[in-house]
């Protein structure tokens, strides 16, 4: 009787998580759901990697409208390389490429099922009229290498931010990880070209991004910029003492000024992982001729595909963070900062997922844990996309004036 009783229960339990599921993605569906940094391949929007197909990638039209993730930042990213004209050259070409993918998903392939937003406005009323929305954020201003003509180019093209720096330093700003061989800073936080670029982006209405960039580059540019800065992916520096996470006086320095932070749903960025797991990791990584997970995104399809397999056999030794590890970091921001300048983000295709949002079908998991967490709806709204379009029609009033 006492086993039917404590089955009883289980039984209850688990259609009660199915259905908090289930209501989760059913109230992403009426709100507007943005997930701030989702990287692409180089071959996005192509037979091999083709977004209107479900596949092994994290994020597709199909995953997102299963899940209820109703918009996506799709990132032009191109790694850090020689600061040199011909490396310049490259990396403009690398990221013409990955515009010209994004817009040929929106404009050419599956316009009925997704749009590009270039305005707050624009995003809601794609949403409206029951489309997915993508918009564009550049990663690396190293794009733009010396030439600020590029920043209105390719703000021309749909990039909506711009992350300052990557992994390495570039001529805009130190990085919060300074490549081998690279002195710890080179600026001193931001260059006097990188000040150039904050001001004509807050001209232009292109927020300007913090993620990745030097503890002194990010107050420095917080410091700076005319309209409100984000960082697009990062979390708790308080919680887990990460190079990539942000501190509390950074933290706080971005709500002054109107800021938000994306809260990462990235395993490393949530949890202290073991040297063992650091070594297997290693392995898989030389294995496919990388450094480091953040040069993912710009392998082929292939590439990536064996990394998530490989992933996977590492996972069956060491659990990776989970939906609690994302709420505590939830949590804490909101507490310091308040609901209005916390968001949420989840850098997959760049080495982002953790067990429970793992690709965006699994989007209404993470509503679940906020309402499990005490969040009203206004409030998961605010979180899940409010709070990021605020400070996008922000920028551009700035740009306005």
């Amino acid at each position: 009787m006492r086993f039917r009783t404590g089955m009883a229960v289980i039984l209850a339990a688990v259609c009660a998580a199915g259905q908090a599921g289930e209501g989760a993605t059913v109230m992403n569906g009426k709100i507007l759901t943005i997930d701030s940094h989702i990287d692409i391949p180089p071959d996005f929007a192509t037979p091999a990697a083709d977004p209107g197909r479900r596949g092994a990638t994290q994020v597709d039209l199909d995953k997102m409208e299963e899940g209820g993730l109703a918009a996506g930042f799709f990132i032009v990213y191109v790694r850090q390389g020689p600061r040199t004209g011909a490396g310049y050259a490259r990396a403009r070409d690398a990221a013409l490429t990955k515009f010209a993918a994004i817009r040929r998903m929106t404009d050419e392939l599956y316009p009925d099922r997704i749009g590009l937003a270039l305005t707050a406005a624009d995003a809601r009323r794609i949403h409206a009229e029951g489309k997915l929305i993508a918009l564009i954020g550049i990663e690396n201003g190293y794009v733009i290498g010396r030439d600020l003509s590029l920043i209105e180019r390719y703000y021309q093209l749909g990039a909506r931010y711009m992350t300052l720096a990557h992994d390495g330093h570039n001529d805009l700003a130190d990085s919060a990880r300074a490549a081998p061989g690279e002195p710890a800073a080179l600026h001193g936080g931001l260059s006097e070209l990188g000040r150039t670029a904050i001001a004509k982006m807050n001209r232009l209405g292109m927020l300007v991004d913090i993620s990745h960039v030097s503890r002194d580059a990010a107050l420095e540019t917080i410091a700076a910029s005319s309209a409100p800065v984000i960082a697009s992916h990062s979390s708790v520096r308080t919680l887990y003492d990460h190079p990539r996470n942000l501190d509390d006086e950074t933290m706080r320095a971005l709500a002054a000024k109107g800021g938000v932070m994306q809260i990462v749903a990235y395993d490393s960025h949530l949890r202290k992982i073991s040297e063992e797991e650091t070594a297997a990791l290693k392995a898989l990584l030389t294995s496919l001729g990388m450094n480091s997970p953040a040069e993912v995104p710009g392998k082929a399809l292939v590439i990536q595909e064996r990394y998530a397999k490989g992933i996977q056999t590492i996972r069956e030794h060491w659990p990776r963070a989970n939906l609690e590890n994302l709420g505590d970091h939830i949590d804490y921001a909101v507490r310091l900062l308040g609901i209005d300048h916390v968001g949420i983000a989840s850098d997959f295709g760049g080495g982002g997922g953790i067990d429970g949002w793992d690709n965006a079908a699994e989007t209404g998991n993470v509503t679940a844990m906020l309402t499990r967490r005490g969040y009203s709806d206004a409030d998961i709204e605010k979180l899940w996309g409010g709070n990021l379009l605020r400070a996008l029609a922000e920028a551009a009033a700035v740009a306005g004036k």
